[in-house]
């Protein structure tokens, strides 16, 4: 008798950066459907991780945990992955997807906005990757990064993101060559898709969705199943971005 795919993967365990809501919440919601167990990081959105941890044990339980962690703090992330680990005595996934997003209008960027966005959209991905490695190795993993469509077509005012995510969309491919034959790595780049909630970005989210080849916004779900398809159903893919993005690239 055949064993499924997802029987497969039962045992296995991912980690997901910043998926106590949004993008994040909902890739930790697939990959538990397909038998992972999964690993809820947050940063400061404890009752959110919870009650998300709390939801996917009720289906199966001890499946799901959670794990404070500030990626800004970078010697602190061997330890992070060490405790990620000790939960099943094990790691196969890694889903770097935190990030920091906010406009720096040129004249206006300061240092510390360097720190946290490239901090949380570069630095962060490649010193957790780091650590994370040689688990990965042992078990075969595979990593996955958030990038984003704007690594290649910088947004206005949003240098310091532009640039990060560029950087990430270079780590995804060192990472590759790096950590390779026994661990793939991929990014996911969306367009627009769970736009930030406030208000001024309203105005750019409708101009946006206006230049896609699909006239309409994106849903997390569309992202995770992207995800979910790297992790799961792609051994002979690695070092490559797939955009999801509505076809905005298609235009200029």
């Amino acid at each position: 008798m055949t064993e499924s795919k997802s029987n497969v993967e039962h045992g296995k365990v991912a980690l997901v950066t910043g998926s106590a809501r949004r993008v994040g919440a909902e890739t930790v919601r697939r990959l538990h459907a397909e038998n992972f167990n999964v690993i809820i990081h947050y940063r400061s959105s404890a009752e959110e991780a919870g009650l998300l941890a709390a939801e996917l044990n009720t289906l199966r339980p001890d499946s799901a945990r959670t794990l404070q962690g500030d990626l800004l703090h970078t010697e602190a992330l061997p330890r992070l992955v060490e405790e990620a680990i000790a939960f099943w005595g094990r790691l196969d996934v890694l889903v770097n997807n935190a990030s920091a997003f906010y406009p720096t209008e040129m004249g206006t960027i300061t240092e510390r906005d360097w720190d946290v966005l490239v901090g949380s959209n570069l630095k962060g991905p490649l010193f957790l990757s780091q650590a994370a490695a040689p688990e990965l190795t042992r078990n075969g993993g595979c990593i996955v990064n958030m990038v984003d469509i704007h690594a290649d077509r910088p947004l206005k005012n949003y240098t310091v993101y532009s640039v990060a995510k560029a950087g990430l969309v270079a780590l995804t491919k060192s990472l590759a060559r790096e950590l390779g034959p026994a661990v793939r790595a991929n990014g996911v780049a969306p367009g627009a898709i769970l736009w930030p909630e406030e208000p001024h970005h309203s105005a750019k989210h409708e101009e946006i969705i206006a230049r896609t080849a699909l006239k309409r916004e994106g849903e997390p779900l569309d992202i995770a199943r992207t995800i979910l398809f790297l992790v799961k159903d792609a051994p002979y893919i690695t070092g490559q971005i797939i955009a999801v993005d509505g076809g905005r690239t298609l235009s200029n």
